[in-house]
């Protein structure tokens, strides 16, 4: 059985930040990943701009935005930037690179081989079975070593989206509470096509009802959606990140926004933290502190607006209210209250 220093199931942007971080720091890393193909995940590729301040290069992102239209039952505003606020990016153009930054640090990266069971100190996969002194569970919203670690997921949403063909101009949001109750129905453009789509938290809105009220929502737009959607569960559901040695990351750690369902950024972030916590065992985790504060604030919002019919209303119009007058940011709503720092490339 061979033994490496940390072996991280899954090869997501958590995964592999984390992996290629600690490989570059001299460590023996296996990734396991259950698919053959990197990257091929069901995503709007909406990520926050800051997203760049974690090493990702600008020029993988497909279209960039300094404004927002948003609207929901009773206001349409716009929001705008000098600076960008929103990128969007191609989910498998960011794991071929990744994938290839990992391994060019030393990353040992196998695909399409899923774990099949979890031990203390080893991993058993059909390939054989292998050691760890270190664990990292980066493996989505359905995480097996979760499960496995015996922690619970009930806080989960969902997203559902079509890559429609064509030239969209403007990231738009549309937050109308009949159609898509506590959530909100997307177009976020990329290079000739965009993502056109809806989130919800399932606690407010069952799949059937989300895919009806985006139909609908696409007909008054005279957007002609396929037949078949594609869908996937987003892990809102945080309940700590580090079991003695081993940790969560991502999805996996339920990190994920509950109120926006985006998770590159965070997936991102905790794949960093997670591995300069391997490294250091004081590390102080600031970075993590604030991105777990800013996923609970989205939580209790999202409790808000999701108990209440007539509340959840309200909330969403007082938040747009409050953007339109400038007392509210669009980076301290989705990013928190701090501007990241900029860190080195993954």
């Amino acid at each position: 059985m061979k033994r490496f220093h940390t072996v991280i199931v899954g090869a997501g942007p958590a995964g592999l930040a984390c992996a290629t971080l600690l490989a570059r720091h001299g460590k023996e890393v296996l990734v396991l990943e259950r698919n053959s193909q990197l990257g091929k995940k069901v995503c709007a590729g909406g990520i926050p701009s800051a997203t760049l301040a974690l090493g990702v290069p600008a020029d993988l992102m497909e279209r960039s935005f300094t404004s927002q239209r948003i609207r929901s039952n009773w206001q349409r505003i716009r929001i705008s930037d000098q600076a960008p606020m929103v990128c969007t990016v191609n989910r498998q153009r960011l794991g071929k690179w990744m994938a290839e930054k990992a391994q060019q640090a030393g990353v040992e990266l196998r695909t399409g081989t899923p774990v099949l069971a979890l031990a203390e100190k080893k991993v058993c996969t059909r390939a054989g079975e292998f050691g760890y002194d270190f664990l990292v569970g980066a493996d989505g919203s359905g995480s097996l070593v979760r499960r496995w670690l015996g922690i619970p997921t009930r806080r989960c949403g969902i997203g559902i989206h079509f890559q429609m063909p064509g030239e969209f101009a403007e990231m738009e949001w549309h937050l109308d509470a009949t159609l898509f109750g506590e959530g909100y129905g997307w177009i976020f453009p990329h290079q000739g096509s965009a993502s056109i789509g809806a989130y919800a938290g399932l606690a407010g809105r069952r799949p059937h009802q989300l895919l009806a009220g985006l139909r609908q929502w696409a007909s008054r737009l005279a957007i002609p959606l396929p037949e078949q959607p594609r869908a996937a569960l987003v892990n809102h559901d945080y309940r700590g990140h580090r079991f003695k040695n081993r940790f969560l990351v991502g999805d996996a750690a339920g990190l994920a926004s509950g109120l926006t369902g985006e998770g590159i950024y965070s997936a991102l972030l905790s794949g960093e933290e997670a591995a300069l916590a391997i490294l250091d065992e004081n590390h102080d985790g600031a970075a993590l502190k604030e991105l777990i504060r800013k996923q609970h604030r989205h939580g209790r919002i999202l409790d808000l607006a999701g108990g209440f019919r007539i509340g959840g209303k309200l909330i969403t119009e007082f938040l747009l209210t409050a953007l339109r007058a400038g007392l509210l940011s669009y980076h301290e709503l989705e990013m928190g209250l701090h501007p990241p720092q900029t860190r080195s490339a993954p």
